[in-house]
Protein backbone atom coordinates (compact mmCIF):
# COMPACT_ATOMS: atom_id res chain seq x y z
CA UNK A 1 0.00 0.00 0.00
CA UNK A 2 1.24 3.71 -0.76
CA UNK A 3 2.25 5.97 1.44
CA UNK A 4 0.08 8.63 2.62
CA UNK A 5 1.93 11.87 2.97
CA UNK A 6 0.73 12.10 6.78
CA UNK A 7 2.38 8.68 6.70
CA UNK A 8 5.73 9.34 4.95
CA UNK A 9 6.23 12.24 7.05
CA UNK A 10 7.04 10.30 10.09
CA UNK A 11 10.41 9.48 8.70
CA UNK A 12 11.71 12.31 9.84
CA UNK A 13 11.71 12.17 13.30
CA UNK A 14 12.29 8.29 13.50
CA UNK A 15 16.25 7.83 13.96
CA UNK A 16 15.99 3.70 12.16
CA UNK A 17 14.31 5.34 8.99
CA UNK A 18 17.64 6.77 8.27
CA UNK A 19 19.54 3.44 8.73
CA UNK A 20 17.08 2.47 5.95
CA UNK A 21 17.62 4.44 2.89
CA UNK A 22 14.94 2.71 0.86
CA UNK A 23 12.33 3.60 3.03
CA UNK A 24 13.84 6.89 3.91
CA UNK A 25 13.81 7.42 0.17
CA UNK A 26 10.19 5.90 -0.69
CA UNK A 27 9.08 8.41 2.14
CA UNK A 28 11.11 11.35 0.27
CA UNK A 29 9.61 11.06 -3.05
CA UNK A 30 6.02 10.67 -1.97
CA UNK A 31 6.17 13.89 0.00
CA UNK A 32 8.36 15.53 -2.97
CA UNK A 33 5.09 14.52 -5.41
CA UNK A 34 2.15 15.06 -3.33
CA UNK A 35 3.29 17.43 -0.57
CA UNK A 36 6.48 19.10 -0.78
CA UNK A 37 5.77 21.34 2.00
CA UNK A 38 3.75 18.92 4.35
CA UNK A 39 3.17 20.37 8.44
CA UNK A 40 4.21 17.27 10.80
CA UNK A 41 2.27 17.37 14.15
CA UNK A 42 2.96 15.18 16.53
CA UNK A 43 -0.24 13.71 18.29
CA UNK A 44 1.23 12.48 21.24
CA UNK A 45 3.31 15.91 21.67
CA UNK A 46 6.95 14.25 21.27
CA UNK A 47 8.06 16.74 18.65
CA UNK A 48 6.58 20.56 18.39
CA UNK A 49 5.43 20.47 14.98
CA UNK A 50 7.40 21.55 11.69
CA UNK A 51 6.84 22.27 7.93
CA UNK A 52 8.85 19.40 6.62
CA UNK A 53 10.87 20.94 3.18
CA UNK A 54 11.55 18.29 0.44
CA UNK A 55 12.31 20.00 -2.82
CA UNK A 56 15.51 21.10 -4.09
CA UNK A 57 14.39 25.13 -5.30
CA UNK A 58 12.26 25.38 -1.58
CA UNK A 59 15.04 24.43 0.55
CA UNK A 60 17.39 26.72 -1.47
CA UNK A 61 14.67 29.53 -1.19
CA UNK A 62 14.53 29.09 2.29
CA UNK A 63 18.51 29.21 3.31
CA UNK A 64 19.10 32.26 0.26
CA UNK A 65 16.02 34.25 2.85
CA UNK A 66 18.36 33.59 5.85
CA UNK A 67 16.89 36.50 7.35
CA UNK A 68 13.65 35.66 7.33
CA UNK A 69 14.37 31.77 8.27
CA UNK A 70 16.80 32.30 11.49
CA UNK A 71 18.78 29.21 13.36
CA UNK A 72 17.80 30.04 16.77
CA UNK A 73 16.08 28.91 18.44
CA UNK A 74 15.92 25.53 16.95
CA UNK A 75 18.50 24.77 14.78
CA UNK A 76 18.15 20.87 14.73
CA UNK A 77 15.30 18.74 15.40
CA UNK A 78 14.62 17.28 19.23
CA UNK A 79 12.03 16.15 21.45
CA UNK A 80 9.37 19.06 22.54
CA UNK A 81 11.28 18.55 26.01
CA UNK A 82 14.63 19.65 24.27
CA UNK A 83 12.76 22.72 22.96
CA UNK A 84 11.76 23.92 26.00
CA UNK A 85 14.59 23.51 28.03
CA UNK A 86 16.95 25.22 25.33
CA UNK A 87 13.84 28.19 25.47
CA UNK A 88 14.45 28.70 29.31
CA UNK A 89 18.13 27.60 29.29
CA UNK A 90 19.77 27.78 26.21
CA UNK A 91 21.53 24.97 24.21
CA UNK A 92 24.53 23.22 25.71
CA UNK A 93 26.45 24.19 22.63
CA UNK A 94 26.18 27.73 20.94
CA UNK A 95 28.18 26.30 17.38
CA UNK A 96 28.04 28.20 13.73
CA UNK A 97 24.96 26.15 13.58
CA UNK A 98 23.31 27.90 16.47
CA UNK A 99 23.44 31.52 15.78
CA UNK A 100 22.58 33.80 12.98
CA UNK A 101 24.11 37.08 11.78
CA UNK A 102 25.97 39.17 12.97
CA UNK A 103 26.87 36.77 15.44
CA UNK A 104 27.39 33.97 12.95
CA UNK A 105 29.39 36.51 10.56
CA UNK A 106 31.62 37.09 13.17
CA UNK A 107 32.17 34.25 14.75
CA UNK A 108 33.21 32.36 10.56
CA UNK A 109 35.75 35.41 10.63
CA UNK A 110 37.33 33.74 13.57
CA UNK A 111 38.64 31.28 11.01
CA UNK A 112 37.51 32.06 7.71
CA UNK A 113 41.32 32.19 6.69
CA UNK A 114 42.75 28.79 7.50
CA UNK A 115 39.92 27.41 5.12
CA UNK A 116 40.41 29.75 1.64
CA UNK A 117 41.78 27.61 -1.16
CA UNK A 118 45.07 29.38 -0.57
CA UNK A 119 45.72 28.08 2.89
CA UNK A 120 43.97 24.95 2.31
CA UNK A 121 46.19 23.98 -0.69
CA UNK A 122 49.36 24.24 1.67
CA UNK A 123 47.62 20.92 3.06
CA UNK A 124 47.84 18.90 -0.43
CA UNK A 125 51.36 17.42 0.33
CA UNK A 126 50.04 15.97 4.02
CA UNK A 127 45.91 14.58 3.00
CA UNK A 128 48.47 12.19 0.20
CA UNK A 129 50.76 11.42 2.94
CA UNK A 130 47.95 10.25 5.15
CA UNK A 131 45.85 8.71 2.32
CA UNK A 132 48.89 6.35 1.65
CA UNK A 133 48.97 5.83 5.51
CA UNK A 134 45.75 4.35 5.47
CA UNK A 135 45.78 2.46 1.86
CA UNK A 136 48.87 0.87 3.20
CA UNK A 137 46.97 0.19 6.63
CA UNK A 138 44.42 -1.91 4.29
CA UNK A 139 47.74 -3.51 2.74
CA UNK A 140 48.58 -5.33 6.06
CA UNK A 141 45.12 -6.14 7.09
CA UNK A 142 45.12 -9.43 4.62
CA UNK A 143 42.52 -8.21 1.90
CA UNK A 144 39.73 -8.14 4.55
CA UNK A 145 38.51 -4.82 6.63
CA UNK A 146 35.40 -2.95 7.93
CA UNK A 147 36.23 0.13 5.65
CA UNK A 148 34.48 2.67 7.99
CA UNK A 149 36.10 1.48 11.67
CA UNK A 150 39.42 0.68 10.07
CA UNK A 151 40.28 3.44 7.16
CA UNK A 152 37.15 5.86 6.77
CA UNK A 153 37.02 7.20 10.16
CA UNK A 154 40.76 7.55 10.81
CA UNK A 155 41.82 9.82 7.73
CA UNK A 156 39.33 13.02 8.25
CA UNK A 157 39.70 12.49 12.12
CA UNK A 158 43.52 12.93 11.34
CA UNK A 159 43.43 15.92 9.56
CA UNK A 160 41.20 17.80 11.43
CA UNK A 161 43.08 17.16 14.87
CA UNK A 162 46.17 18.02 12.59
CA UNK A 163 45.14 21.24 11.97
CA UNK A 164 43.86 22.04 15.43
CA UNK A 165 47.16 21.23 16.85
CA UNK A 166 45.82 18.15 18.95
CA UNK A 167 48.39 15.25 19.77
CA UNK A 168 47.74 12.25 18.23
CA UNK A 169 47.14 10.19 21.68
CA UNK A 170 43.92 12.38 22.04
CA UNK A 171 42.62 11.23 18.65
CA UNK A 172 40.95 8.21 19.66
CA UNK A 173 39.24 9.81 22.28
CA UNK A 174 38.09 12.52 20.15
CA UNK A 175 36.59 9.90 17.78
CA UNK A 176 34.42 8.24 20.93
CA UNK A 177 33.17 11.48 22.12
CA UNK A 178 32.06 12.30 18.20
CA UNK A 179 30.20 9.13 17.94
CA UNK A 180 28.72 9.49 21.54
CA UNK A 181 27.29 12.99 20.18
CA UNK A 182 26.30 11.96 16.65
CA UNK A 183 24.80 8.48 17.71
CA UNK A 184 22.81 9.79 20.69
CA UNK A 185 20.11 7.37 18.97
CA UNK A 186 22.03 4.48 18.18
CA UNK A 187 22.56 1.86 20.90
CA UNK A 188 25.79 0.68 19.61
CA UNK A 189 27.74 4.11 19.92
CA UNK A 190 25.72 6.33 22.24
CA UNK A 191 26.85 6.55 25.78
CA UNK A 192 23.56 6.08 27.33
CA UNK A 193 19.73 6.33 26.40
CA UNK A 194 19.02 9.12 29.04
CA UNK A 195 19.83 13.21 28.53
CA UNK A 196 21.99 13.11 31.23
CA UNK A 197 24.23 10.85 29.12
CA UNK A 198 24.56 13.40 26.60
CA UNK A 199 24.95 16.32 28.41
CA UNK A 200 27.56 14.47 30.26
CA UNK A 201 29.04 13.77 27.15
CA UNK A 202 29.04 17.79 26.38
CA UNK A 203 30.76 17.70 29.69
CA UNK A 204 33.68 15.87 28.64
CA UNK A 205 33.58 17.86 25.78
CA UNK A 206 34.08 21.19 27.91
CA UNK A 207 36.75 19.80 30.15
CA UNK A 208 39.09 18.63 27.84
CA UNK A 209 38.61 22.44 25.70
CA UNK A 210 39.22 24.47 28.48
CA UNK A 211 42.03 22.86 29.01
CA UNK A 212 42.96 23.42 25.50
CA UNK A 213 41.74 27.41 25.70
CA UNK A 214 43.69 28.06 28.88
CA UNK A 215 46.92 26.41 27.43
CA UNK A 216 46.40 28.21 23.85
CA UNK A 217 45.97 31.38 25.73
CA UNK A 218 48.99 31.33 27.54
CA UNK A 219 51.31 29.85 24.53
CA UNK A 220 49.67 30.60 21.54
CA UNK A 221 51.02 28.61 18.67
CA UNK A 222 49.96 28.96 14.92
CA UNK A 223 47.98 26.31 14.86
CA UNK A 224 43.48 26.73 14.61
CA UNK A 225 43.38 26.35 18.27
CA UNK A 226 45.69 28.97 18.99
CA UNK A 227 43.51 30.83 16.45
CA UNK A 228 40.07 29.99 18.38
CA UNK A 229 41.69 30.24 21.88
CA UNK A 230 42.36 33.92 20.86
CA UNK A 231 40.25 34.89 18.44
CA UNK A 232 38.19 38.42 19.06
CA UNK A 233 34.83 39.74 17.91
CA UNK A 234 34.62 43.72 18.27
CA UNK A 235 38.00 43.35 19.69
CA UNK A 236 36.76 41.25 22.68
CA UNK A 237 37.74 37.81 23.35
CA UNK A 238 35.37 34.87 22.47
CA UNK A 239 33.17 33.91 25.19
CA UNK A 240 34.07 29.99 27.00
CA UNK A 241 30.92 28.97 25.51
CA UNK A 242 31.79 30.61 22.06
CA UNK A 243 35.19 29.32 22.14
CA UNK A 244 34.37 25.28 23.72
CA UNK A 245 31.64 25.05 21.10
CA UNK A 246 33.59 25.95 18.39
CA UNK A 247 36.49 23.58 18.91
CA UNK A 248 33.46 20.91 19.60
CA UNK A 249 31.71 21.74 16.03
CA UNK A 250 35.47 21.62 14.44
CA UNK A 251 36.91 18.70 15.86
CA UNK A 252 32.91 16.80 15.51
CA UNK A 253 31.45 17.54 12.71
CA UNK A 254 35.20 18.51 10.29
CA UNK A 255 35.82 14.96 10.58
CA UNK A 256 32.78 13.28 11.16
CA UNK A 257 30.69 14.31 7.75
CA UNK A 258 33.58 13.50 5.75
CA UNK A 259 34.18 9.77 7.49
CA UNK A 260 30.61 9.06 6.15
CA UNK A 261 31.43 10.66 2.65
CA UNK A 262 34.41 8.54 2.20
CA UNK A 263 33.00 5.35 3.37
CA UNK A 264 29.70 5.79 1.23
CA UNK A 265 31.54 6.62 -1.81
CA UNK A 266 33.54 3.33 -1.46
CA UNK A 267 29.98 1.50 -0.94
CA UNK A 268 28.85 3.17 -4.29
CA UNK A 269 32.19 2.06 -5.96
CA UNK A 270 31.79 -1.30 -4.98
CA UNK A 271 28.01 -1.24 -6.05
CA UNK A 272 28.57 0.23 -9.15
CA UNK A 273 31.46 -1.44 -10.84
CA UNK A 274 31.40 0.51 -14.16
CA UNK A 275 31.55 4.05 -12.08
CA UNK A 276 34.78 2.27 -10.06
CA UNK A 277 36.03 0.99 -13.73
CA UNK A 278 35.24 4.73 -15.11
CA UNK A 279 37.36 6.45 -12.31
CA UNK A 280 40.41 3.35 -12.56
CA UNK A 281 40.58 4.86 -17.10
CA UNK A 282 40.20 8.41 -16.25
CA UNK A 283 41.81 9.87 -12.78
CA UNK A 284 40.60 13.32 -14.04
CA UNK A 285 37.26 12.22 -12.74
CA UNK A 286 38.07 12.14 -9.11
CA UNK A 287 36.68 15.89 -8.66
CA UNK A 288 33.07 15.08 -10.23
CA UNK A 289 33.26 11.73 -8.35
CA UNK A 290 33.35 13.78 -5.09
CA UNK A 291 30.81 15.85 -5.64
CA UNK A 292 28.67 12.63 -6.55
CA UNK A 293 29.95 10.96 -3.75
CA UNK A 294 28.28 13.87 -1.05
CA UNK A 295 25.35 14.24 -3.01
CA UNK A 296 24.83 10.49 -2.77
CA UNK A 297 25.73 9.87 0.42
CA UNK A 298 24.62 13.43 1.65
CA UNK A 299 26.01 13.47 5.77
CA UNK A 300 24.08 16.17 7.40
CA UNK A 301 20.36 14.87 7.42
CA UNK A 302 18.61 18.41 8.09
CA UNK A 303 18.70 21.73 9.64
CA UNK A 304 15.74 23.71 11.06
CA UNK A 305 14.86 27.14 10.73
CA UNK A 306 11.90 29.21 12.24
CA UNK A 307 10.39 31.62 10.24
CA UNK A 308 10.69 36.07 11.71
CA UNK A 309 7.50 36.93 9.63
CA UNK A 310 4.97 35.46 7.88
CA UNK A 311 6.33 34.27 4.22
CA UNK A 312 4.58 32.18 1.32
CA UNK A 313 6.48 29.19 -0.37
CA UNK A 314 5.25 26.93 -2.59
CA UNK A 315 1.75 28.03 -2.06
CA UNK A 316 1.48 27.70 1.86
CA UNK A 317 1.86 30.32 4.25
CA UNK A 318 4.57 29.92 6.97
CA UNK A 319 3.52 31.51 10.13
CA UNK A 320 5.65 33.76 11.86
CA UNK A 321 7.48 31.46 15.05
CA UNK A 322 6.56 28.22 13.40
CA UNK A 323 9.62 26.04 12.00
CA UNK A 324 10.86 24.21 8.89
CA UNK A 325 12.67 20.90 8.30
CA UNK A 326 15.32 21.27 5.56
CA UNK A 327 15.69 17.71 3.71
CA UNK A 328 19.30 18.09 2.28
CA UNK A 329 19.24 14.21 1.10
CA UNK A 330 15.37 14.45 0.03
CA UNK A 331 16.70 18.32 -1.90
CA UNK A 332 19.22 15.72 -3.37
CA UNK A 333 17.36 13.45 -4.97
CA UNK A 334 14.55 15.79 -6.12
CA UNK A 335 13.67 14.43 -9.88
CA UNK A 336 13.45 18.12 -11.20
CA UNK A 337 16.83 19.26 -10.72
CA UNK A 338 18.88 15.75 -10.63
CA UNK A 339 18.41 13.63 -14.13
CA UNK A 340 18.35 9.48 -12.61
CA UNK A 341 18.75 10.91 -9.05
CA UNK A 342 18.88 7.26 -7.91
CA UNK A 343 21.52 6.41 -9.95
CA UNK A 344 25.55 7.27 -8.54
CA UNK A 345 27.40 8.62 -11.71
CA UNK A 346 31.16 10.07 -11.02
CA UNK A 347 30.51 12.11 -14.23
CA UNK A 348 27.76 14.40 -13.03
CA UNK A 349 27.72 17.85 -14.17
CA UNK A 350 26.44 19.99 -13.15
CA UNK A 351 26.11 18.60 -9.90
CA UNK A 352 23.91 21.24 -8.11
CA UNK A 353 23.71 19.27 -4.60
CA UNK A 354 22.86 21.14 -1.38
CA UNK A 355 24.95 18.44 0.96
CA UNK A 356 26.84 21.59 2.23
CA UNK A 357 23.72 23.93 2.62
CA UNK A 358 24.21 27.21 0.79
CA UNK A 359 24.21 31.16 1.55
CA UNK A 360 25.79 32.31 4.55
CA UNK A 361 25.39 29.07 6.41
CA UNK A 362 27.22 26.93 3.98
CA UNK A 363 30.08 24.81 5.17
CA UNK A 364 33.06 26.79 6.16
CA UNK A 365 35.09 23.03 5.35
CA UNK A 366 33.40 22.62 2.05
CA UNK A 367 36.92 22.48 0.22
CA UNK A 368 38.28 20.47 3.09
CA UNK A 369 36.16 17.90 2.77
CA UNK A 370 36.48 17.10 -1.39
CA UNK A 371 40.33 17.70 -0.78
CA UNK A 372 40.24 14.95 1.54
CA UNK A 373 37.54 12.62 -0.85
CA UNK A 374 40.05 13.25 -3.67
CA UNK A 375 43.35 12.55 -1.80
CA UNK A 376 41.86 9.58 -0.13
CA UNK A 377 40.82 8.18 -4.00
CA UNK A 378 43.62 8.71 -5.59
CA UNK A 379 45.89 6.67 -3.87
CA UNK A 380 43.16 3.81 -3.67
CA UNK A 381 41.56 3.35 -7.08
CA UNK A 382 44.83 2.63 -8.36
CA UNK A 383 45.83 0.10 -5.51
CA UNK A 384 43.18 -2.04 -4.92
CA UNK A 385 42.40 -4.40 -8.14
CA UNK A 386 39.41 -5.72 -6.54
CA UNK A 387 36.89 -4.55 -4.30
CA UNK A 388 33.85 -6.60 -2.74
CA UNK A 389 30.90 -6.62 0.14
CA UNK A 390 31.75 -9.23 2.63
CA UNK A 391 28.60 -8.84 4.58
CA UNK A 392 25.81 -6.22 4.85
CA UNK A 393 26.51 -2.68 5.30
CA UNK A 394 25.34 -1.03 8.34
CA UNK A 395 23.59 2.90 8.69
CA UNK A 396 23.58 4.81 11.51
CA UNK A 397 20.31 5.65 13.59
CA UNK A 398 20.64 9.45 13.16
CA UNK A 399 18.16 12.24 12.66
CA UNK A 400 20.33 14.75 12.32
CA UNK A 401 24.44 13.50 10.95
CA UNK A 402 25.75 10.33 9.92
CA UNK A 403 26.48 7.39 7.45
CA UNK A 404 27.73 4.40 7.70
CA UNK A 405 28.81 2.56 10.93
CA UNK A 406 30.35 -0.43 9.39
CA UNK A 407 31.39 -1.81 5.82
CA UNK A 408 32.84 -5.24 5.95
CA UNK A 409 34.59 -5.13 2.65
CA UNK A 410 37.55 -8.06 0.53
CA UNK A 411 39.43 -6.61 -1.77
CA UNK A 412 43.15 -7.54 -3.95
CA UNK A 413 45.99 -5.27 -3.83
CA UNK A 414 48.88 -4.11 -6.09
Amino acid sequence: MALTPDQAVLVFTDPTAYADEDRFNEACAVLRRESPIHKYTDPSGQYNPFYAITKHKDVLEIELHNNIFINEPRPVLGPASSDQRNAENGHMLRTLIHVDDPEHRDLRGVTSEWFLPKNLSKLETRLAELAQRYVDKMATLGGECDFVQDIAMHLPLNVILDILGLPESDYPRMLKLTQELFGAADEELRRGSSPEDMIAVIQDFFAYFTQVTEERRANPTDDLASAVANGKINGEDLTLMQTISYYVITATAGHDTTASAIAGGVQALIENPEQLQKLRNDPSLVSTAADEIIRWVTPVKHFMRTATEDYEIGGVTIKKGESVLLSYPSANRDEDVFDRPYEFDITRSPNKHLAFGFGVHYCLGAMLARMEIKALLAELIPRVTSMQLAGEPSLMKTTFVGGLKHLPITYEMV
